[in-house]
């Protein structure tokens, strides 16, 4: 039996103050770069996501930001995007922090935040293509459905287009992603 599993342990959602949205982006941003070095071999290129993509998310009137709480103490963070009129809603960042991961926290974390949502249709995500630690654990710890692919030609559209062709090419490698869903319940307005 390996101790390191949450088994009697509590994860929570916390709703973050702006003020911790700096220790909450350096925390995200380790994560992330684990991820990038565990594909790669190294995170050349500055910090990942960038400081301007993550303060975009936090700082967006409609997102909701939390701590991940493990028996009350900090272990990652996640910000929310709740529709209350379609109850489609999406995760725009998610993250356990380095020294956290491997003990189930994630999946706790993930149903805490559907336990605090129950009204939710559809839940959805974009994530890297590379990042195979992401696509196991929301495909096969989650229950979420790949059902989409960007890529330069096929863009995401919720991300901003360049016309410069030079950073096409460098647009078509970094930007690959993968869009996720999980269906909570049927939408009955379809």
């Amino acid at each position: 039996m390996n101790m390191n599993k949450i088994s009697k342990d509590q994860v929570t959602l916390s709703l973050a103050n702006q003020e911790d949205f700096p220790s909450m982006k350096k925390e995200l941003q380790e994560a992330f770069t684990a991820g990038v070095i565990d594909a790669f071999g190294d995170a050349e290129g500055g910090q990942i996501p960038p400081d301007e993509s993550i303060d975009e998310s936090f700082y967006a009137a409609e997102n909701l930001v939390y701590h991940i709480l493990l028996n009350g103490e900090k272990a990652g963070g996640v910000v929310l995007k709740i529709n209350p009129q379609t109850h489609h809603n999406s995760v725009d960042l998610f993250y356990i922090s380095s020294s956290s991961h491997s003990r189930g926290i994630g999946q706790a974390a993930w149903k805490a935040i559907e336990d605090q949502y129950p009204e939710t249709n559809v839940w959805e995500l974009v994530t890297p293509y590379f990042e195979k630690r992401n696509i196991h654990f929301y495909v096969n710890k989650c229950g979420f459905q790949i059902v989409e692919f960007y890529h330069l030609h096929h863009p995401d559209p919720n991300f901003p287009r360049t016309s410069d062709k030079e950073n096409a090419s460098v647009a078509h490698e970094t930007f690959e992603f993968f869009k996720f869903e999980k269906v909570m319940k049927k939408d009955c307005s379809s």
